[in-house]
């Protein structure tokens, strides 16, 4: 099975074609240029499957983060994956970025201490044991001060802080889900967006 993933849950988008059969990645690319990721996701999508001489037809599902992270880059793949996924009737792992953080240290024995930046003085965060190629969640994922996070990681030894998502880890977080439809696929938001926030402090 080929899996397309996406991510553009942070700062950089980036875009993987993973062949489950041969567990590999057959291309990748990324990008963090000063422009909205709904300038560069879709044709860094369609650059990574013209390296691997494939097109989204050959595609037999797609693998997104639904979030936490950015509201606005979480928004632009969800609704790029949905449109893709719809139109061909393929499914979706939605997959959460902080899950996938954890996959950059597969092979490890440590604590993968999951973390994103929320600003307002919080960070998304969500902490992982990695043992080997086993993932086991510790937290659910959450909003939290650095404060608390500090005083939480005392009881850990051997902590990886790691806050760089990427599709590759994106799709090897995907095996670990359940496929949905593209009607089923709805960001995630720990807090609501800050436009929101804002509108609500005013009343």
């Amino acid at each position: 099975m080929l899996i397309l993933g996406l991510d553009s849950s942070a700062k950089a988008a980036s875009c993987a074609v993973f062949d489950t059969d041969a567990h590999s990645i057959i291309s990748y690319g990324g990008v963090n240029a000063k422009i909205t990721h709904s300038e560069t996701l879709m044709p860094l999508a369609e650059s990574i499957l013209k390296a691997a001489k494939l097109t989204l037809g050959d595609i037999d599902a797609f693998a997104v983060t639904n979030g936490p992270g950015s509201f606005t880059g979480v928004r632009i793949t969800a609704s790029a994956v949905k449109g893709m996924a719809f139109a061909l009737n393929t499914p979706v792992y939605a997959v959460s970025a902080l899950h996938s953080l954890a996959y950059n240290l597969i092979g490890r024995d440590c604590i993968a201490n999951c973390i994103m930046d929320a600003r307002r003085g919080q960070f998304y965060n969500a902490l992982f044991r990695v043992s080997g190629e086993k993932i086991e969640r510790l937290t659910p994922d959450r909003a939290i001060s650095a404060e608390e996070l500090k005083t939480e990681l005392q009881n850990y030894d051997n902590v990886i802080t790691v806050d760089e998502v990427n599709a590759v880890s994106v799709c090897l977080a995907a095996l670990e889900c359940t496929p949905i439809s593209a009607k089923e696929l709805m960001p995630f938001y720990l807090r609501m967006p800050q436009a929101e926030r804002e509108r609500i402090e005013k009343l």
